[in-house]
């Protein structure tokens, strides 16, 4: 297993380096479909990883955002995010990250989390703790809904049919507050190493929050959907906390 998670580390970091090197040239953007930004830094970074990753793990399964699915049919499958937080790296807004997990038979089992900017790498092994630069890290140990700090997010297309913004308010009214920075990878790895309480949002991709679910359970946090049902990696929404509030943030 260490193979593997080394393997992601480094290409993490080599993607990092690479989307640094386009954020400092502020390059250009399109948009995908109605409101979704691409930006040439998207393509490159999933372009390496991917190359990357065929080159270590041939027989490996790859989901990534901007290319589709690869090598189903395999026990292993990467979920890559090239760069979580598009639309603040397009707008110079400095909160973005790379995401990569390895899935075995469809329960994640290592994954990380790179924050270029400030060099801050999150890391996770199945069994094995959760990890930011080579130090144990540990969620919150916050008791109260009233004393947390809590994230969440909204998406990109038909924002006015989603009803997360009476979540939002009804969150925020009961607890020290409720950021949303824009990059649901950097949240649960803020969740995992306790900067952050809590974390929900509605309608993630695989790759969105792969890394970050893993992170937050090996940190000693607790994952689940909104109802308290078990996650998967394809559920609807998705609720993670310092398992101290989460009861409490369920029935909320």
């Amino acid at each position: 297993m260490g193979s593997y998670l080394e393997a992601a580390r480094e290409i993490a970091k080599e993607a990092g380096a690479l989307l640094l090197g386009y954020f400092h040239r502020r390059v250009g953007y399109k948009l995908k479909g109605e409101f979704d930004l691409v930006t040439e830094a998207d393509h490159a970074s999933e372009a390496l990883i991917v190359e990357r990753l065929r080159s270590h793990f041939p027989g490996h399964g790859i989901v990534a955002e901007e290319g589709g699915e690869s090598g189903s049919g395999s026990r292993h499958c990467w979920y890559i995010d090239p760069l979580d937080g598009t639309t603040n790296f397009a707008h110079g807004f400095p909160a973005f990250c790379v995401s990569i997990a390895l899935a075995e038979d469809g329960q994640v089992v290592c994954g990380v989390i790179y924050d270029p900017l400030h060099q801050e790498l999150f890391e996770a092994e199945r069994g094995s703790g959760a990890w930011l630069n080579g130090r144990r890290i540990s969620v919150s140990e916050t008791e109260r809904l009233e004393d947390s700090l809590l994230a969440t997010g909204f998406p990109s297309r038909k924002r006015h049919l989603n009803v997360n913004v009476h979540f939002y308010y009804q969150v925020a009214m009961v607890s020290h507050g409720v950021r949303r920075a824009g990059s649901a990878a950097l949240d649960l790895a803020y969740v995992a190493c306790g900067r952050l309480d809590g974390y929900w949002e509605f309608g993630l991709n695989p790759w969105d929050m792969a890394a970050g679910i893993l992170l937050v359970e090996e940190a000693g946090g607790k994952v689940t959907d909104m109802r308290g049902g078990p996650l998967s990696l394809r559920s609807p929404h998705v609720m993670a906390d310092n398992g101290r509030v989460h009861e409490e943030l369920l029935q909320l």
